[in-house]
C-alpha cells in the first residue's frame, strides 16, 4: 500500500473514456502538479477495459506516491490492489466493503447533502466523506445542492476529512476550504484546462498551509 499522508489536497477524478487509446498523459500531469488522490470512474467500459485502466493508473500513481481509489466497484480494487473505493449511495455495503478491504485501505463514501448518511457512513467505517454537488455540476446537472455548513460539522461532530464534490474550479474553490472541506474532488476544471499539470500546482498551493487537527469525534 502507498504510506499513509493526511487526507487533504486535490482528488482528482478521472474523465470519462480514459485510456481507451492507451493514453495516461493527463493523469501523469495531475499527479506531478500535485494531485495525492485519483480515482478512477468509468461507467461505460467493459471489464477488460476498466482492469486493464486500473491497473495502469495503479502504476502512476504508486510512481508519484499517490493513492488510487476505485470509483463504485470493490471487486475491481482488491483485484488491482488499489489504495481503496469509494461508494455512493446505491453501488455497495459500506459495512461490507470495509470489512473486504485489507488494512490501511481508503473507504469513502457520497452523502451528497445528508449529514445523517455520513454520520451512518462514519460508524461503518468510512475514512472520508464527500458533500455534493457543492455548486451546479456539468457532471451531474441534476444534482441537488450540498450546504457549505456540511463541512464544518462533519469536522465538528464526525472528525473525519470531508471531500467537497461538484462544480469545483480554482475560482470557487477558496470558500469550500474556508468552510471546512479537506479534499477537493475535481474532474471537468481539471482535465480540461490546457495545462493540466499547471491548474494541479494552483489546486496544490489552496492547500499549502499547516495541516489541519480533527477534535475528537462526538458520539456517532
Amino acid at each position: 500500500m502507498t504510506e499513509r499522508q493526511p487526507l487533504r489536497g486535490l482528488y482528482a477524478i478521472t474523465p470519462d473514456r480514459l485510456g481507451t487509446d492507451g493514453d495516461f498523459t493527463v493523469v501523469e500531469a495531475a499527479l506531478r502538479g500535485g494531485a495525492r488522490l485519483v480515482q478512477y470512474r468509468d461507467k461505460d467500459a467493459d471489464a477488460a477495459r476498466r482492469l486493464a485502466t486500473a491497473h495502469a493508473l495503479r502504476r502512476l500513481c504508486r510512481q508519484f506516491g499517490a493513492r488510487l481509489l476505485i470509483n463504485d466497484d470493490l471487486a475491481l480494487a482488491l483485484a488491482v490492489a488499489a489504495d481503496g473505493v469509494h461508494l455512493g449511495a446505491s453501488d455497495g455495503d459500506l459495512p461490507a466493503a470495509r470489512q473486504a478491504l485489507p488494512a490501511g485501505c481508503l473507504l469513502g463514501a457520497s452523502c451528497y447533502g445528508d449529514f445523517a448518511r455520513a454520520r451512518g457512513a462514519v460508524a461503518a467505517g468510512a475514512d472520508y466523506v464527500a458533500f455534493g454537488a457543492v455548486y451546479p455540476s456539468p457532471t451531474k446537472p441534476l444534482a441537488a445542492q450540498a450546504a457549505l455548513s456540511l463541512f464544518a460539522r462533519c469536522r465538528r461532530e464526525l472528525g473525519v476529512p470531508s471531500c467537497a464534490i461538484g462544480g469545483i474550479t480554482l475560482g470557487n474553490a477558496p470558500p469550500l476550504l474556508a468552510a471546512g472541506a479537506d479534499l477537493l474532488a475535481v474532474i471537468s476544471d481539471l482535465f480540461s484546462a490546457a495545462d493540466v499539470q499547471g491548474r494541479a500546482a494552483a489546486y496544490r498551493t489552496l492547500f499549502e498551509d499547516k495541516p489541519r487537527e480533527f477534535p475528537q469525534p462526538a458520539t456517532v
